[in-house]
């Protein structure tokens, strides 16, 4: 029975179906599943299928965000309910595009994976000024500054970054995951990024990892 749950709401994801989610959430729940399996077995399966669909381009934009918006839907009724120390994990993360860059879809599934397992997000969109996001996390003692770009010209940001933390004393105490098409582990390891994220699933995993540091 909890997996056919599972499974469904997987599929009402995929699909978009909004006004499913919320019901079949608190379904899955009086079941007896854990929040923490409702997200990660079924809303993030889902999500992960969306996010393939849209990499073979069967799924367009608009789809994208209608499954993500379905996600948030469930999303209402497991967070309260989910302890945070199923995770074992939790933490400041400031996450945002790139300036120059206004692809935000990918932005959005991580961040609604990471509040999923119970971390506190501080969105600060597409496009961001670099400033902005050093202001940020001086100002809310971020544990982690996570960025991502799907644009090559704009990977500078990315470099930047990482110098303007140092200079003021934020590089350690606040590290630096990044992720997005135009990225990967060997840029991650060239700029000094504390970690690179291959997709939101990778990214709620180093999230952990580097919270636990």
């Amino acid at each position: 029975m909890g997996n056919e749950l599972l499974d469904k709401l997987a599929e009402v994801v995929v699909k978009g179906k909004i006004k499913e989610a919320k019901p079949l959430a608190e379904q899955a729940l009086g079941a007896g599943i854990t929040p923490q399996t409702v997200i990660f077995d079924g809303l993030s399966k889902g999500m992960e299928v969306v996010g393939q669909k849209y990499e073979k381009k069967e799924y367009y934009l608009p789809q994208v965000l209608l499954s993500a918006q379905t996600m948030y839907a469930a999303l209402d009724i497991l967070l309260p309910k989910l302890k945070v120390e199923e995770v074992g994990a939790s933490g400041k993360i400031v996450i945002g595009v790139v300036e120059g860059d206004v692809h935000d879809i990918g932005k959005n599934i991580v961040k609604a994976m990471l509040t999923g397992a119970g971390m506190t997000l501080y969105d600060m969109g597409r496009d961001v000024p670099l400033k902005k996001y050093i202001e940020k996390v001086q100002a809310e003692k971020a544990n982690i500054l996570a960025t991502s770009t799907l644009m090559t010209p704009t990977l500078a940001g990315m470099r930047e970054l990482e110098k303007m933390l140092k200079e003021v004393g934020m590089k350690g105490p606040c590290k630096t995951m990044i992720g997005g098409g135009a990225t990967s582990k060997e840029f991650a390891a060239q700029i000094g990024a504390d970690a690179w994220g291959y997709d939101a699933i990778e990214a709620v995993k180093i999230a952990s990892q580097l919270l636990k540091k």
